[in-house]
């Protein structure tokens, strides 16, 4: 097969499936870059800076110590509180039962991850050496499940379910590490007075969970409220999304086995030959109402709070919030970065992503499994595991976000290293997918066409 084969079949694939969440991100990054160098780059920027006001009197909901929110400061601050809300869940869910829930499935995917954060950081550190650059040695930590599972996804079946298991546990890790980070580093001014009274409705929403109130609104209102004391706090709000979630309950009021007994008891209580029907309605009795209501609500209680809220967020996350941050944060100027400056941040950042995650990750996994700490997992090799290491190396979502919050702020040249961090983050990002790819396209064998489907 000829390498341009090669290269146009995962896009092939893609473009004949319905978007999917990748799909979206990517494009908003593609616009963001567009407009950011083009004749319209003013309006998108003045679009940017432009004030969000949600006024209850003179109450505004999204300000910074009463300065209105940007449109990039709410979707950062506000919208990204809820991404990582979801993400925190999703953690927590890992944890409670998923591939988290025991020393044996974790420890390989927490090694790993341990190497895919620590080497990046050195990386970055020793080719920016004690320049201002050096404010974002997190950058290259980071890595984005999306993409990332995107490309393995584009491989089809050939990819082993260990394998998609192992980068997924090991994203999470690497989310919670992502988390740590931007709680001890990226807050400033704490203010102690908001701090307290969030930590109160924060175990309000634990004890209200213990005690199993299982409304969504509950935990929505609670949630919106913590988030406010911690922007008046100084702690950067997205850390109020994580820690909320971990409050929120993951066992449901009722269990899936007295649903079962309890739905045929109301099964049995409607009596079909009293439905009233026409051509044109039909019509229920009082009492078959009741019990249909009384059904729903029993379902209602079968799920867990948890379990509820992520599949309600995860739409509102993936196809409509990580799209406009791409939208927002990705308009790097090409025009604004001078040859000598990519042998600093952008170049850091790219090795972090590149090499850094692809040999930290590899590295920590292989002596692990030499000195016997943990067993390689089955279908997963040296050779598949090197690729899904590269694959480690798409920071983009988490990366863009540590960027801005490492260079936005900073005064003179932040700007300056932002629009380098994001070119850095683009091409680590990107060169990685492509490396994992081939990788993974030449290891993996090809099925044949009867390959029976799992």
């Amino acid at each position: 097969m000829s390498p341009i084969r090669v290269i146009l079949k995962p896009i092939r694939r893609l473009a004949t499936q319905k978007p999917n969440a990748s799909l979206l991100l990517f494009i908003a990054t593609v616009v963001a870059m567009a407009l950011a160098n083009s004749p319209w780059a003013v309006t998108y920027n003045t679009l940017l800076s432009h004030p969000v006001n949600f006024h209850i009197g003179n109450y505004n909901f999204f300000s910074h110590h009463g300065v209105a929110m940007t449109l990039l400061e709410f979707v950062n601050d506000a919208l990204m509180a809820i991404f990582f809300f979801v993400i925190g869940l999703e953690i927590k869910q890992e944890v409670l039962i998923g591939e988290l829930s025991s020393l044996r499935k974790a420890l390989l995917p927490v090694i790993a991850a341990a190497g895919g954060m620590l080497i990046p950081v050195l990386v970055y550190v020793t080719v920016c050496g004690g320049s201002p650059g050096t404010r974002g040695a997190a950058i290259p930590m980071a890595t984005d499940i999306a993409f990332a599972l995107a490309v393995l996804g584009s491989l089809g079946r050939r990819i082993p379910l260990s394998l998609r298991i192992f980068l997924t546990a090991l994203a999470v890790v690497d989310d919670i590490g992502g988390i740590i980070v931007i709680a001890l580093f990226y807050s400033s001014g704490i203010s102690i007075e908001p701090l307290l009274f969030s930590l109160v409705f924060l175990a309000g929403s634990y004890i209200a969970g213990k005690c199993r109130i299982n409304s969504n609104g509950f935990y929505y209102i609670t949630g919106f409220i913590i988030w406010l004391l911690f922007v008046e706090s100084g702690i950067h709000p997205t850390i109020a999304g994580v820690l909320i979630a971990f409050t929120i309950p993951a066992r449901p009021v009722i269990k899936l086995d007295e649903f079962t007994e309890e739905m045929i008891e109301y099964l049995q209580m409607l009596d079909y030959t009293e439905v009233k029907h026409s051509h044109k309605a039909s019509v229920l009795t009082s009492s078959q109402i009741q019990v249909l209501n009384n059904v729903h609500t029993l379902a209602d209680k079968t799920i867990s709070p948890l379990q509820k809220i992520i599949d309600k967020l995860h739409p509102l996350v993936y196809f409509l919030i990580l799209p406009l941050f791409a939208f927002v944060n990705a308009g790097v100027t090409f025009n604004d970065i001078a040859l000598s400056s990519l042998a600093g941040v952008p170049l850091a950042i790219f090795l972090g992503l590149f090499v850094g995650k692809s040999v930290g990750i590899f590295l920590f996994s292989y002596l692990s499994v030499r000195l016997r700490l943990v067993m390689m997992p089955s279908g997963v090799t040296y050779k598949n595991l090197w690729g899904v290491a590269m694959l480690g190396g798409i920071g983009f979502t988490v990366s863009l976000f540590i960027a801005n919050l490492s260079f936005a702020t900073y005064p003179d040249v932040g700007a300056n290293l932002l629009n380098q961090a994001k070119l850095g983050v683009f091409t680590g990002s990107f060169i990685s997918g492509i490396a994992g790819y081939f990788i993974l396209n030449k290891v993996q064998p090809q099925l044949s066409g009867n390959y029976p489907a799992k």
